[in-house]
């Protein structure tokens, strides 16, 4: 409940007056400075405060005092909100900061459902190369923000600057190294954002390298994070398809940006920067090289008694190597369709005729005909210019062809199985052939209406399983679900949820088990752990402890053996003892009663 700091003055200044959410860290707020005629609008922080115990409150004191320094050694930034005050006050911390009028950046971020939104590759690079440039100023000042998200980033009213906001969860560069981030104190906006690492405690700076990489892809595919498929076996992310509106060079920088190994990613934004800088430079030059390359073959076409020379094109010197293979290959192809426009213009009619005899083997080999596409390609005298072109066509369509009729196999086989990923991937695949194109459509239309019919099921018993808490088989439900699901955004959501309860369950039996051992209830202990799940964090050191508890579970229960062989020896004993006595009383008994009937006779 936060109500109750509405109205409240701090400092006898600060006067609260809207709650903006909760944090990890603690509570945000609007305030406005009552010290100031206009009462300007700033940000109030309260760092949250677990406990009231002397040694704790230092412990939180000194580190608030030592993160106040750095954030107002960022501060300085201009796209960094200034630090105004920090205080304390009735055993609670207050950071004070300036109020960026603006909207965050979600604002502008797409939407899947809105096409038209998708953000352009130079705004995405505009984009990349602003946040980046604060970013290097934040790691150059030792710290990680470990927070860069939509919310996070404020497009300021007055000049359209991004600012980076909520330094909240900053760490130092050589700090944290072995304090964890559980799941379950993750906000939910946060998610996906942050790297894998980050969540083991080994946050890097290339962990904010990683949160940016991941905006970026969401502005060219108006995709969230979390609605992103997962390589099984690579664990990276699968973002790129053939309709996103990106170049091979800027996807190859993002990709590199969220790669799910942290030491396999750029190790700084200056490298970022540098890259992105590089990139751009070789797009400029690879478009003068086409202009000038388009200019001689246009004074060749006006010199047809000269023999056509080889244009040379490469890269330059100082290019990265990131794609420079793959740059050479683009511009080549550019020139290459100059030339071939060349040779058409160059000798009419015959080019022509025989121009239009390989137009026509085209259409017989979109259309099915393979045979008949291949024996008019044949047909061209080998004389002629265009025969070279119509010999490299006929290889390559008989390598499409047999590329096309094998995925097309795959995609029928994964059909009748019902591995609905495994038919999507193979279609996916199938080359731009327009009689495989339409045979394929026909295998994901029957897909599509397949899956619609069980993933109602699979919701349902998704659902089942979650109400009684078990999220493992909830979640296995969940991951049969294709991404071509219409229910896709609602199947991530309870994906990211069932996670996220999965997680927590999962700290909780192993906390049941700290606290059952620590009682020494071994049993009790071994049973909780039996119950943490396999795919969680937690999983390796329950294991551990199973290890550990088991043992002495049988060294308790060699104990209890032994002392109740004890007893039972020790009963014996006096068992033996008391029949013994016993007996002798008996005997001395019947000894009396032989001497009585002796007197009676």
């Amino acid at each position: 409940m936060t109500h109750y700091m509405i109205g409240k003055v701090l400092q006898a200044r600060y006067q609260i007056v809207q709650s903006l959410g909760a944090g990890v860290f603690g509570q945000t707020y609007i305030a406005v400075d009552i010290d100031y005629p206009e009462n300007p609008k700033c940000v109030v922080k309260q760092l949250k405060v677990n406990s009231s115990q002397p040694s704790y409150l230092d412990t939180l004191r000194l580190r608030f005092l030592t993160e106040t320094e750095t954030l107002k050694r960022l501060g300085c930034h201009n796209q960094i909100p200034e630090l105004i005050a920090c205080f304390e006050e009735n055993e609670r911390f207050y950071l004070v900061q300036e109020f960026i009028e603006g909207h965050a950046l979600t604002a502008e971020l797409p939407i899947k459902t809105n096409l038209e939104g998708l953000w352009s590759e130079s705004a995405v690079i505009e984009f990349l190369q602003d946040v980046l440039e604060i970013l290097e100023f934040v790691h150059s000042q030792g710290v990680i923000h470990c927070d860069v998200k939509p919310e996070n980033l404020v497009r300021r009213a007055f000049d359209g600057k991004l600012v980076l906001i909520d330094f909240g969860s900053i760490q130092a560069v050589d700090f944290g190294i072995d304090v964890e981030l559980p799941i379950y104190k993750v906000p939910v906006t946060s998610l996906g954002y942050i790297p894998p690492e980050q969540f083991i405690g080994q946050t890097r700076p290339n962990s904010d390298i990683y949160a940016l990489g991941m905006i970026a892809i969401q502005a060219l595919t108006g995709l969230s994070p979390l609605q992103f498929q997962v390589d099984t076996y690579t664990n990276e992310i699968i973002w790129r398809t053939d309709h996103t509106p990106v170049s091979d060079y800027l996807a190859a920088i993002l990709s590199q940006m969220i790669r799910y190994d942290f030491q396999e990613r750029f190790q700084s934004t200056s490298e970022v920067l540098r890259i992105l800088k590089q990139m751009m430079w070789d797009t400029q030059a690879s478009s003068r090289q086409i202009l000038a390359a388009r200019d001689r073959l246009s004074l060749m076409a006006t010199d047809e008694g000269k023999n056509f020379t080889q244009v040379s094109i490469s890269p330059s010197p100082s290019s990265s190597p990131l794609l420079t293979g793959m740059r050479v290959g683009l511009v080549t192809n550019s020139v290459l369709m100059g030339l071939g426009m060349y040779s058409l213009l160059a000798h009419s009619p015959a080019i022509r005729s025989e121009t239009e005899t390989l137009y026509k083997a085209t259409e017989e080999y979109q259309s099915g005909d393979l045979q008949e596409a291949i024996a008019l390609a044949k047909s061209i005298p080998a004389q002629s210019n265009v025969y070279p072109e119509a010999k490299a066509t006929i290889e390559e369509w008989q390598q499409q062809w047999q590329v096309a009729a094998e995925k097309y196999q795959l995609a029928e086989q994964a059909l009748h199985d019902s591995r609905w990923s495994d038919l999507f991937s193979a279609a996916a695949q199938v080359p731009d052939i327009l009689y495989w194109q339409t045979r394929i459509e026909k295998l994901v239309e029957q897909a599509h209406s397949n899956i619609e019919g069980n993933t109602q099921d699979l919701l349902t018993k998704a659902f089942e399983k979650a109400k009684v808490k078990d999220f493992s088989t909830a979640l296995d439900y969940l991951r049969q679900i294709p991404i071509e699901s219409s229910a896709n955004n609602v199947v991530q959501e309870k994906l990211a949820e069932y996670k996220q309860k999965q997680y927590i369950r999962a700290t909780y039996f192993l906390q049941k088990a700290y606290n059952l051992a620590s009682v020494s209830d071994f049993d009790g202990a071994v049973k909780f752990l039996r119950q943490v799940p396999d795919n969680t964090p937690v999983y390796t050191q329950a294991q551990i402890k199973l290890q550990e508890y088991t043992q002495k579970q049988q060294q308790q229960s060699q104990s209890q053996n032994i002392a109740l062989s004890k007893t039972l020896s020790s009963s014996k004993k006096v068992n033996s003892s008391i029949n013994s006595r016993s007996n002798s009383k008996i005997e001395h008994l019947n000894a009396e009663n032989n001497l009585q009937e002796v007197n009676i006779w």
